[in-house]
């Protein structure tokens, strides 16, 4: 078990550094070094305090869920398939929770502070306040038990989730018609940088977290396009001190 959670550690890094050198090398968008800095530093600590609750809250959590094995439905012998299945319903999964957090007022309360983060860049998709991190883990339980997901299975999954994020959170530019063609299949920075748009009309829609056709499928897409200098962050609301993003939930 410790090497599989190893070999997503190693595996997300990797994605991560990848991401980031291109990001820095071919930028959308200008950021001041200063604000760059600050930002980062802050959607770091709150990457740190999930990282700190992972093997006291999360990993207890999450391997007892992938054990249970309470009933035989959706047992698929072939491992490929069987993993195309779990991938599949837990990206559906992540469609609806993200969905619920934006129109669930007690769960936007958590993903307000995600995004409070005024521009984008690889740091934002690691910018979630511990709170949403131990309900969503909590809700996951469900799908994990109802469809019988393995602990194998589920570090892979988690792996591309984070990798997604980090990618379509992103500052890199990418080519117009290649970016284009990919968004047909997956979430990519122009989709999931109007979800960040400051206008709410905008901000719920594009819910999509790995594959991109559930927006399409569920008439949630939004047919506004990504511009260089759009307003990022919540509508009528502003950027706040590390101290106040996380007590922002009990308000």
């Amino acid at each position: 078990m410790i090497e599989l959670f190893n070999f997503k550690i190693i595996i997300v890094c990797v994605a991560f550094f990848i991401i980031v050198l291109f990001e820095n090398i071919l930028p959308k968008e200008i950021i001041k070094f200063k604000k760059k800095i600050k930002r980062t530093l802050k959607n770091l600590f709150f990457w740190s305090l999930n990282i700190g609750l992972t093997p006291i809250l999360i990993l207890p959590i999450t391997i007892t869920a992938t054990s249970l094995n309470l009933h035989d439905y959706f047992i698929i012998k072939n491992i490929v398939i069987q993993f195309l299945f779990h991938l599949i319903i837990y990206d559906i999964f992540l469609y609806f929770w993200h969905r619920a957090n934006h129109e669930i007022p007690f769960l936007w309360r958590f993903h307000h502070v995600h995004h409070l983060d005024e521009t984008l860049d690889v740091s934002s998709g690691i910018r979630f306040h511990f709170g949403e991190v131990i309900l969503s883990t909590i809700v996951r339980c469900v799908i994990i038990v109802m469809f019988n997901i393995s602990l194998l299975n589920l570090i892979l999954i988690e792996a591309i989730v984070l990798i997604s994020s980090a990618f379509h959170h992103s500052n890199i530019k990418l080519p117009s018609k290649f970016e284009e063609v990919l968004s047909f299949i997956i979430v990519t920075p122009s989709i999931h940088w109007v979800h960040h748009h400051k206008r709410k009309k905008e901000t719920d829609a594009n819910y999509c977290a790995i594959f991109s056709f559930w927006d399409y499928i569920f008439r949630t897409k939004s047919n506004f396009k990504r511009y260089k200098g759009m307003p990022i962050g919540v509508e009528g609301d502003q950027e706040q001190s590390l101290i106040k993003l996380i007590s922002r939930p009990l308000k």
